[in-house]
């Protein structure tokens, strides 16, 4: 087989198996995470517009990974949950940034305690090249998916066996994880 066609399948392979997750998940009606634009403040003159995030659709989480509704993956990024912001209190300055995070999302329109899923990364199945920390990586000819960008891309699961076991636990999850 020449490389071209072994490329092929490897895109084929990847973007088949991402469909049958989104199937299985859909099948069970396991529950989906927004998916968000975060838009920072903007200072116009003397106003200050406050933070929002803007909504691009729905995702499950499945490891380091995000799946839409559409088959797309994208590397997780920042989640949150919407909320209202209370009363500065000055613990710490990263405290307050999560809460003005969690503000922008209920701003954005989504319910309070929504979980917002936001700075996610697009994952090209195209055969285009990957970032190197990326989880999911092209090893011969297949895509494999690692946890940690340092571990051996040899030993990870492909990204079929890999969406095939994660889904699995979310589907049907083992006694007394939930």
């Amino acid at each position: 087989m020449d490389a071209e066609a072994e490329s092929g399948n490897a895109e084929r392979e990847a973007h088949d198996a991402c469909r049958r997750a989104v199937e299985r998940l859909r099948a069970a009606d396991v529950r989906t995470e927004a998916l968000a634009e975060f838009v920072p403040s903007e200072r116009k003159l003397l106003w200050r517009k406050a933070a929002t995030m803007r909504e691009q659709g729905e995702v499950w989480r499945i490891g380091p990974l995000l799946l839409d509704t559409d088959g797309r993956l994208y590397v997780a990024g920042r989640a949150t949950r919407a909320a209202e912001r209370p009363r500065p209190s000055y613990q710490s300055e990263s405290r307050e940034e999560r809460r003005d995070i969690a503000a922008a999302a209920l701003k954005g329109g989504f319910a309070a305690g929504t979980a917002v899923d936001f700075d996610a990364v697009p994952i090209p199945l195209d055969g285009s090249p990957m970032p190197p920390d990326s989880p999911v990586v092209r090893a011969g000819d297949a895509y494999r998916v690692r946890w940690h960008p340092t571990a051996p891309i040899a030993t990870a699961p492909t990204l079929a066996a890999f969406l095939e076991d994660r889904v699995g636990l979310l589907v049907d999850p083992p006694i007394g994880s939930t």
